[in-house]
């Protein structure tokens, strides 16, 4: 993007009908970090990068506990998203105090992206510039929502946010399906690997990561490193594992192939082309 006469004011509206300040946001949180959520009939699984900016510095915080049955990962302006989260914890309380039970999680997303579309209508406002996963559960399940700069929201499945989101979308538009009569170890599993493709090669640490979890009959909370590590491992384990077994059949079928005459070793060709595939 570049400047132009139309972005000088959240309130100028573009020729082509567009609001450059609001697209300005929505593109700080496609440079921010990744947010990854997931959500089954149950649980729902909130996994985020935190890498430091130097190695004398702590990292920011991504993920953020609401209230008991709500949290929250953000992608983009860090400074912004404390302001929401803090206007959630408030509303939540609000709510609890009034009603004697807990806020709905639905309900808690319209009000935010209420929020945010004002910002999107008011001169002296500019968007927020960071986008929101909210996770939760209520007397309905569990639920997971996004929430854009924009003032719109949607709920997910399964949805990633942030600096090289696209390689975990493509994992997590592969395993969806299974999502909802997952496990809450399984959603780990599947959070934390989608956390590995948007390191680009780079190794999966806990001291990178952050992994928070949810659920009906559990409340929000943020794993330690030490639980996270012990999962990554145990999780590269049975990658190592299941690589090893697999060589040894390999050879056998290689060491069969060459002992069949010519049409045999025709076949073991065609066999040995379709084998890489199917691992």
């Amino acid at each position: 993007m570049f400047r132009n006469q139309y972005d000088t004011d959240v309130t100028t509206w573009s020729p082509a009908g567009r609001l450059f300040q609001v697209e300005y946001a929505m593109e700080a949180v496609k440079q921010g970090s990744a947010a990854i959520g997931l959500r089954s009939k149950s649980h729902v699984v909130l996994a985020c990068v935190n890498k430091a900016n130097s190695e004398l510095s702590s990292h920011q915080k991504k993920i953020f506990k609401v209230d008991d049955h709500i949290g929250v990962a953000i992608a983009g302006l860090t400074a912004d998203g404390r302001v929401l989260s803090r206007y959630m914890r408030t509303e939540c309380i609000n709510y609890s105090f009034n009603y004697e039970s807990p806020l709905p999680v639905g309900r808690l997303v319209v009000q935010l992206a209420d929020k945010a579309q004002v910002c999107t209508q008011r001169s002296w406002k500019r968007p927020f510039g960071v986008g929101l996963l909210v996770g939760g559960t209520d007397e309905s399940g569990a639920h997971l929502y996004y929430n854009c700069p924009s003032g719109n929201y949607f709920e997910y499945q399964a949805f990633a946010i942030g600096s090289r989101s696209q390689a975990a979308k493509t994992y997590l538009e592969r395993r969806f399906e299974n999502f909802m009569d997952s496990s809450r170890d399984d959603l780990i599993k599947d959070a934390l690997i989608a956390v590995r493709e948007t390191l680009q090669g780079e190794t999966l640490k806990s001291s990178i990561c952050t992994v928070a979890v949810v659920g009906v009959d559990e409340a929000f909370h943020i794993l330690d490193q030490e639980t996270v590590q012990k999962l990554i491992d145990a999780f590269e384990i049975v990658g190592e594992t299941a690589a090893a077994s697999a060589e040894p059949d390999a050879a056998a079928e290689e060491g069969a192939a060459a002992d069949q005459g010519a049409g045999g070793d025709q076949d073991g060709a065609a066999d040995q082309g379709v084998a890489p595939m199917d691992m």
